[in-house]
């Protein structure tokens, strides 16, 4: 009995454990604690400098949500492809593509049909369009293994080219009432759009999270050996991943041209590196393996907070991509301290 005593006493805890919990907590919650932080600092701005309210704005939270559809949509589609290991610099000029097709689909079919079938077919031509630069970005990286970098950013400049060849190297006006509601109209009080964006990340969080293709896109960011003798079928599902990320692209793009009634092949460029930020500051490994939807949702949330509350405050536009790239640097040594700590737990 003693003996037993004693070498229960003589087991050491582990050191640190309760301070290695604290920090793989922050790293996890860490896309939340800045969204906090920055709402924090922007109504204490707000309240000192204008005697306003900055988070208690109705007009305020919809203007957020609304600058916060395009880069969302873009990054749910990014934080499958993150999470499996890979990267697709290719949604911004996809975005763009999608928006000039739509553009372009709906003035003509509104010449012989009524506004309601023309939006449709409009629609139908951005997302299916943006599926052929999504094909050939997983039949690049899954049958010729080139490396996604450089696969997707051959993309990047096909669909570019292809967008402002298309609209001649201008923006497409559409002039369709339908299409106007859709990107302007509100239903119960919120913008549709945003609406419409909620509805996908619901969709994307559930494809994620609750089903086979969500474990087996975490099995291959985890390790492609192991993915491949657990019998997944790799190169079928990176074609599956680029496909969804060029849709998600594709309907960004559809929701630019709601919203601007006009295609614009520059639609997504100035997006990219927002889409990729966002799933970078909510928690996505640019190692692969981890992430979540929600984890993006934030992070799209974050990075329209600093762009609207900047402007809010009258600080010059430019300094958004330093808060932005700073942000970044942070999460991404935040991500690799919870490697760190995470690793011997």
């Amino acid at each position: 009995m003693v003996a037993q005593m004693s070498s229960k006493v003589l087991v050491p805890r582990k050191p640190g454990t309760p301070a290695k919990r604290w920090i793989l907590w922050v790293a996890a919650m860490r896309a939340w604690l800045f969204l906090a932080l920055l709402l924090i600092v922007f109504e204490i701005w707000s309240r000192l400098s204008y005697g306003t309210t900055f988070v208690l704005s109705s007009y305020n939270a919809q203007s957020i949500t609304i600058f916060a559809v395009a880069p969302l949509l873009l990054a749910l589609g990014e934080t499958f492809v993150i999470i499996a290991g890979g990267i697709d610099l290719s949604v911004g000029f996809i975005m763009g593509l999608s928006a000039v097709i739509a553009a372009l689909v709906t003035n003509k079919a509104g010449a012989v049909l009524p506004p309601f079938p023309a939006m449709l077919a409009g629609i139908a031509a951005g997302l299916g369009v943006s599926l052929v630069p999504g094909a050939v970005n997983g039949w690049l990286i899954s049958k010729l293994k080139v490396p996604p970098f450089i696969g997707t950013l051959g993309m990047f400049g096909v669909a570019r080219g292809a967008a402002f060849i298309l609209a001649s190297g201008t923006t497409v006006p559409v002039s369709n009432s339908w299409f106007a509601a859709l990107g302007n109209g509100r239903f119960l009080g919120f913008p549709v759009i945003v609406i419409i964006a909620a509805l996908f990340v619901l969709v994307m969080h559930y494809l994620l999270g609750q089903t086979r293709f969500g474990q087996h896109t975490y099995a291959l960011g985890a390790s492609e050996q192991a993915a491949v003798r657990a019998g997944i079928g790799v190169g079928r599902h990176t074609r599956k991943l680029y496909l969804l990320s060029a849709l998600c692209a594709g309907l960004g793009g559809v929701l630019y041209t709601a919203r601007f009634t006009a295609g614009a092949a520059q639609a997504g460029e100035p997006l990219l590196l927002d889409s990729i930020a966002a799933v970078v500051i909510g928690g996505a490994s640019l190692f692969g393996g981890s992430g979540t939807i929600l984890g993006t949702v934030a992070g799209s949330l974050v990075i329209a907070v600093i762009q609207y509350g900047l402007v809010f405050i009258d600080v010059e536009p430019f300094w958004q991509f330093v808060a932005v790239g700073i942000v970044i640097i942070i999460s991404v040594l935040v991500d690799q301290t919870q490697r760190k700590f995470g690793g011997d737990r």
